[in-house]
């Protein structure tokens, strides 16, 4: 989609809302917005970068999933995944939009130990009270489902084969754009780099761009990803978030498996599932540290140090593949919880 027009400065000196990111989240706030009984006001989306090249929106695998022990967090996926099987009704009808398909093969969590077969079970029980169709399964049921998996050493798994699995969020992501453009929200090419308070220090009264100067708002909505904790400082606020490295490897298989691989999350804390006719593999680095927010070094010994030891002894049909590529994104890692904060 074409960001012809981002360079132009803001239309108004005032917003009743500036939306700090413009990427998956500050796209989907600005429409949903935009669909909001009884709201007329302006909304700015102020966006630094609208290439998006380093976002996390780029570089997102775009999985969704049931599986939490959380009661909030199933139930805003199973909103989720509802929005993703009518995305065009949500849209409003617009033959235009395209429909999204969900992948649903699923989470398959593996625990190698009895505490944490025990904390899959209590979860399971969580989530099908709440309606998802997650099974706690054992060692043999999983062997008799997926017979490719090398099951040395585990002893239960949890999986979910309804709403859960992956979409195109590169095409969503697309579509909030448009529509809340069509619906009248404002993008601009600039960066937030101060905010002013009000005099109790309860709200904020106004940011500052890079390029445009003061723009007075009534709310504003931190959707920086990575680099909220950055935005929210200038509103005196101290968020636990930090970026953290994720990295992610699309590979060939010279045997590919009879059926779809699901999202298997293996013990080592190595993911890996279908990806079309390829397959996708990732993780965390052994070492995770906070870093800077332009870092996006590549550690070209993960792959063979991690994650293809642990996947072709998982899977040992993986033990001939080929990675097709890889890259390496940041991660909004809440160090309180792991959770998002409202």
């Amino acid at each position: 989609m074409s960001d012809k027009g981002m360079a132009a400065p803001p239309r108004h000196n005032s917003y009743d809302v500036v939306i700090v990111g413009g990427a998956m989240y500050g796209s989907a706030v600005a429409w949903w917005l935009t669909r909001m009984p009884g709201f007329d006001g302006k909304v700015l989306v102020v966006e630094r970068d609208p290439t998006y090249e380093f976002a996390s929106t780029s570089h997102t695998n775009s999985c969704i999933r049931q599986q939490f022990s959380n009661a909030t967090n199933i139930r805003v996926s199973q909103f989720g995944a509802k929005f993703i099987r009518n995305f065009r009704e949500f849209m409003g009808g617009d033959p235009e939009v395209p429909e999204l398909a969900l992948q649903s093969y699923g989470y398959m969590y593996l625990a190698d130990t009895p505490e944490f077969a025990e904390v899959l079970r209590e979860a399971q029980q969580i989530q099908q009270s709440l309606g998802a169709g997650t099974r706690h399964m054992s060692r043999d049921e999983i062997a008799e489902a997926y017979p490719f998996y090398n099951l040395d050493g585990i002893l239960a798994g949890n999986h979910n084969l309804i709403d859960e699995g992956y979409f195109d969020g590169g095409t969503m992501f697309d579509w909030f754009r448009r529509m809340a453009r069509r619906n009248g929200v404002e993008y601009v090419h600039d960066e937030v780099v101060a905010m002013e308070l009000n005099e109790g220090g309860t709200n904020v009264d106004a940011v500052t761009l890079k390029g445009a100067g003061r723009i007075a708002c009534g709310t504003v909505v931190n959707a920086s990803g990575p680099r909220a904790k950055a935005t929210a400082a200038m509103a005196g606020i101290d968020l636990p978030v930090a970026p953290r490295r994720r990295y992610t490897y699309i590979f060939d298989a010279a045997e590919p498996l009879d059926r779809d691989l699901p999202l298997t999350i293996d013990p080592s804390g190595v993911h890996m599932r279908t990806d079309g006719r390829y397959y996708l593999a990732g993780c965390p680095p052994d070492d995770d540290p906070d870093i800077a927010y332009d870092d996006f070094a590549f550690d070209h010994d993960l792959w063979e140090d991690k994650v293809w030891p642990v996947i072709a002894t998982r899977v040992p049909a993986f033990e001939r593949v080929k990675v097709i590529n890889a890259w390496v994104g940041h991660y909004a890692y809440n160090k309180l919880d792991q959770n998002a904060i409202l």
